[in-house]
């Protein structure tokens, strides 16, 4: 057994010194960067882990400083040699000096960075984002939806302070064809770690009112290529690519498709490209009208010229045969105008005859008809008076019935009342406070009030006593309470 013991100290000092001896150059470190703090003095803090391969557990972590004098010079360079903010969630290969200190224990003190590695990284996971889209099924989704012919209504995701934005809605809405276009802004942060939730919560809100747009553009001004690393994040390219409506981009850059760029309906490079985009499509559908318009003229025309022939040959063959047909009608009328004055004399005297008689048949069943009503009515009026005069005594009988059994109830209560009103009249006789008296009882008052406890007096009040024949007056000396 090992009996040699240490201070804390002393451990801490040769933990120092084995790590001192065995680092003594620095040492390249391949970590991701999960926390990055700037200070006011221009330090830079960070924390750096290391996971397992295909998961998120930290199997590493270690503080690390990149004091401000390298500071300076190391991120201008990163950002500038990768295109990407040197931020949290990076993966990068940097040149560090172990450091082990009694107080604050392990820690690098980065030198170098190496941009190369990052790059690798990230193109690696661009390419990662693609292939899950891909297999996801929904890269090609937006693409495939049919823009409209005229897409007027518009909703645009940007920034309200972008210069981008307003040059967009100068060149689409003062466009020398004076096409009419309606454009609704929803606000989002265009650039950094916001970005891409904050461009979804636009795209979430535009989907509230879906039927209300026909396209949706994002755009943004023009910037550095660092500030576009934020339109190459997985569920911001997934939302984009199963959006239900065309998606337009014009993010301002030239070099290279972002992944948004890739699974958006159309990629345009700047907004005002975009504006171009939305005026040439109405402008051809526009001059689409004009040709339609044009050929539907000239087929009027021609159908109508063509028309016109045809009714004229028409006219000319109904006139004709109006003609002819009016020769015939004529020549058939003649002959009926004879014969109607042959044969008018004995069918006006056929008709006279049977009109004389219809008229005598008429007036005969029309004297029985009459005959035989007002016997009907006399006999009705017989027997509804018989029913009358029946009905009438026999109201009158059960009348004087209810006029004899209410006379009977009326004295009945007359009497049950008189008798209950004497019984009262009594009972207050006998409570009545003057046969009380007379009676030996007396009553004490108090200020004119009765007195019921003793409660209510104390030594020295004055009490009246109401007797028979008068009262008495005293004042109290003592009250004796009752157990």
């Amino acid at each position: 057994m090992n009996d040699q013991q240490f201070s804390l100290f002393e451990l801490q000092r040769q933990v120092k010194g084995s790590l001192d001896d065995t680092f003594s150059m620095p040492v390249w470190v391949k970590a991701e960067i999960s926390e990055m703090t700037v200070n006011r003095s221009g330090h830079c803090y960070l924390d750096l882990v290391e996971t397992e391969t295909g998961t998120d557990n930290v199997i590493a972590r270690c503080r690390a400083t990149i004091w401000s004098y390298t500071f300076r010079m190391l991120k201008p360079y990163f950002e500038t040699t990768t295109g990407q903010v040197f931020t949290e969630g990076l993966k990068v290969l940097l040149q560090a000096k172990v450091e082990y200190h009694e107080v604050y224990g392990f820690s690098l003190n980065i030198r170098d960075i190496d941009p190369v590695y990052t790059l690798g990284d990230l193109a690696r996971q661009r390419r990662e984002i693609i292939r899950r889209l891909q297999e996801d099924g929904v890269f090609e989704m937006n693409k495939e939806l049919e823009l409209p012919l005229v897409s007027q209504r518009i909703a645009i995701i940007s920034s309200p302070t972008a210069a981008g934005l307003q040059d967009f809605l100068d060149q689409l809405h003062n466009n020398p064809h004076q096409f009419v276009f309606y454009t609704k802004l929803f606000p989002a942060v265009m650039q950094g770690n916001e970005a891409p939730r904050s461009i979804t919560n636009a795209l979430d809100q535009i989907y509230e009112y879906e039927d209300w747009f026909d396209v949706v553009v994002i755009i943004r001004g023009g910037g550095a290529q660092i500030d576009l690393a934020c339109f190459d994040q997985y569920e911001l390219a997934f939302n984009v690519a199963q959006f239900p409506l065309p998606v337009v981009t014009g993010i301002g850059h030239d070099k290279d498709d972002t992944v948004i760029d890739m699974v958006a309906h159309t990629r345009m490079k700047t907004p005002t490209a975009v504006a171009e985009f939305l005026i040439s499509g109405a402008l051809q559908f526009s001059q689409q009208l004009s040709e339609l318009e044009k050929h539907f003229t000239e087929l009027i025309t021609d159908q109508l010229e063509e028309n016109k022939n045809r009714l004229n040959d028409a006219a000319d063959q109904l006139s004709l045969l109006i003609k002819q047909m009016i020769a015939k009608q004529t020549n058939r009328l003649d002959i009926a105008r004879i014969h109607l004055a042959n044969r008018s004399a004995a069918f006006l005297k056929s008709q006279f005859s049977e009109l004389k008689q219809l008229t005598s048949t008429t007036k005969n069943q029309t004297n029985r008809f009459v005959a035989r009503q007002n016997q009907l009515l006399i006999q009705s009026g017989n027997k509804l008076n018989y029913t009358f005069r029946e009905q009438v005594i026999n109201n009158k009988n059960l009348l004087k019935q209810y006029q004899k059994l209410i006379k009977i109830r009326s004295l009945e209560s007359i009497r049950t009342e008189k008798k209950n009103l004497n019984l009262i009249q009594e009972k207050l006789r006998l409570i009545d406070p003057q046969n009380i008296l007379k009676r030996g009882y007396s009553l004490t008052l108090m200020n004119g009030k009765i007195l019921k406890s003793v409660q209510l007096i104390k030594e020295g009040d004055r009490l009246e006593t109401q007797l028979r024949d008068g009262k008495i007056e005293s004042t109290v000396e003592k009250t004796i309470k009752s157990e």
